[in-house]
């Protein structure tokens, strides 16, 4: 997956929006205003997922290019660098999980709404 294919596949999902809130370089994707993913456009290509804390447990212990949050709260986000080591089917399931992850946690008519969409 290359940062093209990431950033077609975050701004695909119902709801989501994209901007640099932070500096020029990087790009945060939120739905219905929340964040869900972020990538620098610069280095390494990597991203921060949220990610339900028990998951994220497993997720670095299983697989090395899965790491704590960085500049994130560690117990719910992830860095993954995506480095080939995993399919892109694995972090289409991770940014998915992501977004659902935030989703859930709107309030119903916001909910609703995406529903809609």
């Amino acid at each position: 997956m290359n940062i093209e294919e990431l950033r077609a596949y975050c701004i695909a999902r119902p709801g989501v929006t994209e901007d640099f809130p932070f500096d020029e370089t990087t790009l945060v994707f939120k739905v219905m205003g929340k964040m869900f993913a972020l990538t620098d456009l610069e280095g390494p290509l990597s991203m921060n997922l949220k990610c339900d804390p028990e998951l994220a447990l497993e997720l670095r212990e299983k697989h090395p290019c899965v790491l704590p949050g960085y500049h994130m709260h560690k117990k719910h986000w992830n860095t993954i660098t995506i480095d080939g080591s995993v399919s892109d089917q694995q972090l289409k399931e991770w940014i998915d999980h992501s977004y659902q992850l935030v989703v859930n946690k709107l309030p119903k008519k916001q909910q609703a709404q995406l529903n809609e969409l």
